[in-house]
């Protein structure tokens, strides 16, 4: 992947979070935070932390940021800030730009002045504990389409030893109606595992199902190879 320059706008809990991993994943991060603290804080975690409102055009100019490849518009509470942000950047012409909405009719808006991406942390945040009460099992989950997950299940002793067909797990698509895509075991990842792959302490489970497929498989005994979660 290559090495991008990205500018994060909004040092909170979400900003942070998207800059630091964004900086650890090799790119070089501009995080613009206008609380002295925030931006103490990120020093060393990013590539350059600057103190800044970034609803002021001059100021982006001078940093550059109508020259970077992507824009992360990260700001929490102040939605007007976060919208004019976002048009000042579309204006700039910067190639692609994530903007985080707290409300539906925030989204809308972002979407509509220009933002790539939008996305509602608080919201998917509920959503994976909503889920999580009624699949413990289920380690971590995306939702890739209406009513179809991609999750990752943690293995138990019971299944330790057993083969993925001796679960009924086989093939692209097995009888329960659930794809295993890989098997997550230690720093290796068997891609796409064959039928006679033996399940191993520790061993994580990546499956591609409808969500209702989930309960099935509990349902069917064969849940039993799944343990607790794992925070």
């Amino acid at each position: 992947m290559a090495n991008r320059q990205i500018v994060v706008i909004g040092l909170g809990r979400f900003g942070s979070s998207v800059a630091f991993t964004l900086y650890q994943m090799g790119h070089d991060v501009l995080a613009l935070e206008t609380d002295e603290a925030l931006v103490q804080e990120a020093m060393g975690r990013v590539t350059y932390s600057v103190r800044a409102d970034a609803t002021q055009e001059n100021v982006l100019r001078e940093l550059g940021v109508p020259n970077f490849d992507m824009a992360v518009v990260a700001i929490g509470s102040n939605v007007e800030a976060s919208i004019m942000a976002t048009v000042l950047l579309k204006s700039m012409g910067i190639p692609y730009i994530v903007a985080r909405a707290r409300t539906p009719l925030h989204g809308r808006t972002l979407d509509r002045v220009g933002a790539d991406v939008v996305v509602h942390p608080e919201q998917e945040t509920g959503q994976h504990v909503a889920r999580s009460l009624f699949h413990p099992e289920v380690q971590d989950y995306m939702e890739v389409g209406p009513n179809f997950v991609i999750s990752m299940v943690r293995s138990s002793a019971q299944a330790v030893n057993r083969t993925l067909k001796d679960m009924g797990l086989t093939g692209a698509r097995d009888k329960y109606g659930l794809a295993v895509l890989a098997i997550r075991r230690g720093q290796d990842v068997i891609l796409l595992p064959a039928e006679d792959e033996r399940i191993q302490p520790e061993d994580t489970l990546v499956l591609a199902s409808r969500e209702e497929l989930l309960d099935r498989l509990r349902e069917s005994g064969v849940a039993q190879l799944t343990g607790g979660r794992v925070d």
